[in-house]
């Protein structure tokens, strides 16, 4: 009896996944390339990180069976929508990093503090960038070590494929000038800028997709262990006392002076403004409740011997209840420049960074009372900060700025100062509606016109953006329609012709016409004078 033929192994399912990860990485590039190259990123930044996000869910069956990963997995997903709503850069950031952390979880027995997941993540993103290299040299040797074909065998394999075909392309070439011209008009693509830039789009999409879809950790990854109370030099019960006694003297003083100056109204010193004294020392006062909240951090971990003295915990309260004091003078600092000046994005930011700093004193002192470890104290700010950064991403900060500084303008009977109109066309669509809404309140006819300006180049701009699908929002939607039911509630005039403006829409006068040359003068030589008679003439007088 003949001996039967060798049967051929069944890829594995490891195979198997390597290979439709492989595939999905590669059509994700193919879509990057359609949506992004040479175009502007709008909605479709949103679109890509969902159908990323979906292709990873399918794609790992361990993120399913994990509660943890499947919960980085929703946020993913939600950030993926709020790209569709507005792509901005921390959107992305936060997107990328919900999606690594859902990679990265089910290989790990819990999470332990945001502190060393983020030191994770960093490492993940270094990592990941040689994993699409090191995965395709592995694959490699392993199709050498398990697939060993002959050339021979391979070209019986394609000669008639090959050749067959290549005998009716030139046949169907010859019979249809379409085709001929196709195939003559095949080159390969020569080498530019852009091709360049194609080629960085690819390998970033490819190292961002693979870094997801097969994350470069294969161990287990390490939890750290509670650590006990670090003893540090120079610092014992009598320091830690003395030091909470003179930094409660220290913070009375100060905060006496902002109680009576700003919460008094008894008004700042001689040659400043409450403006200024407000400006002057807002954020030198949080750098003061910064170290303040390290000092309390370092020195009073709840496992020291200084954090379990009565008297320690109660100057530790009063000192903390002080410094809670300076951030809320500060924050009133802020507010009271903000009424003397304007609203912008960044004052915005510092109000909101200055109740993180409050709210972290806060969580430091419940810590130090309730004898929490220091990583429910980083993981409770680390949430509380994530917060605050994916709101960010969905409020428009520059809408908010504008619409208040609309609304308090001295222009239209508000208490605010004067109008900012660079500042709102500097905030660009975002300032739109408010733009709109102001010249609805009949402002004087000057900054009507000026206002008008900003209102035409900015609406056209955003109407020009939205007409393009790749770079449409669901922000820049909204807000065109709400202007749009504005204007037909109530028309708008157009700004005056101009021959130029500046950013606050004040026209710029056309430039002198330049002064017509002096008329050319040509001079010509003078006649010589008459020659004088010569006594020697004759008929000359003597």
């Amino acid at each position: 009896m003949p001996a039967s033929a060798p049967r051929r192994a069944r890829p594995s399912f490891r195979d198997l996944s390597f290979a439709a990860k492989a595939s999905v990485a590669l059509l994700l590039v193919v879509v990057a390339d359609l949506l992004f190259h040479g175009h502007p990123v709008g909605a479709t930044l949103g679109a890509f990180a969902l159908l990323l996000t979906l292709a990873t869910a399918a794609l790992r069956p361990d993120l399913r069976g994990d509660r943890k990963a499947g919960g980085a997995l929703l946020a993913a997903a939600v950030l993926a929508l709020v790209l569709v709503e507005a792509p901005s850069l921390l959107a992305w950031m936060l997107f990328w990093a919900a999606l690594s952390l859902a990679a990265l979880l089910p290989r790990a027995h819990r999470f332990d503090d945001a502190w060393r997941w983020s030191q994770r993540l960093l490492g993940q993103a270094v990592v990941g960038l040689v994993g699409p290299w090191v995965d395709l040299r592995r694959a490699r040797r392993l199709g050498q070590a398990t697939r060993r074909r002959r050339w021979g065998e391979v070209a019986a394999l394609l000669a008639l494929p090959a050749v067959g075909g290549a005998v009716f392309l030139g046949l169907f070439a010859m019979a249809n000038p379409v085709i001929a011209q196709a195939l003559g008009a095949l080159r390969l693509p020569a080498f530019s800028p852009d091709l360049g830039g194609r080629m960085v789009l690819w390998l970033a999409v490819l190292t961002l997709a693979w870094g997801v879809l097969r994350p470069r950790r294969r161990r287990v990854l390490p939890v750290a262990s509670p650590r006990s109370g670090v003893a540090w030099a120079g610092i014992s019960v009598a320091s830690v006392t003395l030091s909470l006694v003179v930094f409660n003297a220290l913070f009375a003083v100060q905060n006496g002076l902002d109680a009576v100056i700003l919460w008094g109204g008894a008004g700042p010193p001689a040659g400043l403004t409450l403006a200024q004294y407000a400006h002057r020392g807002a954020y030198p006062l949080i750098a003061t409740a910064l170290l303040a909240g390290l000092f309390v951090l370092v020195a009073l971990d709840p496992r020291s011997p200084t954090a379990k003295v009565p008297l320690i915990r109660l100057l530790v309260v009063l000192w903390v209840g002080q410094n809670l004091f300076l951030v809320a003078s500060s924050i009133l600092r802020t507010v009271d420049y903000v009424q003397a000046y304007s609203l912008t994005r960044l004052r915005i930011a510092a109000l909101v960074w200055m109740g993180l700093v409050g709210l972290g004193l806060v969580l430091t002192c419940w810590r130090m009372l309730r004898g929490k470890s220091g990583a429910w104290l980083i993981n409770a700010n680390a949430a509380a900060a994530l917060l605050v950064l994916a709101a960010s991403c969905v409020v428009d900060l520059g809408a908010v700025a504008a619409a208040w500084n609309v609304r308090h303008a001295r222009e239209v009977g508000g208490r605010g100062p004067e109008l900012d109109v660079c500042y709102l066309n500097a905030l660009g669509p975002s300032a739109l509606v408010s733009l709109v809404d102001l010249e609805r309140r009949t402002p004087p006819p000057e900054l009507v016109d000026r206002v008008a300006w900003v209102r035409q180049i900015n609406l056209i701009a955003l109407r020009e953006r939205q007409s393009a699908w790749r770079a449409w929002t669901w922000r820049g939607a909204r807000r065109l329609a709400r202007v749009e039911a504005l204007q037909r509630e109530r028309p708008l005039a157009n700004s005056a012709p101009a021959y130029q403006r500046e950013c606050d829409g004040r026209p710029v006068a056309p430039p002198a016409p330049p002064e017509p040359p002096p008329p050319s003068v040509v001079y010509e030589p003078a006649a010589p004078p008459a020659a004088a008679p010569s006594p020697l003439t004759p008929g000359a007088e003597h």
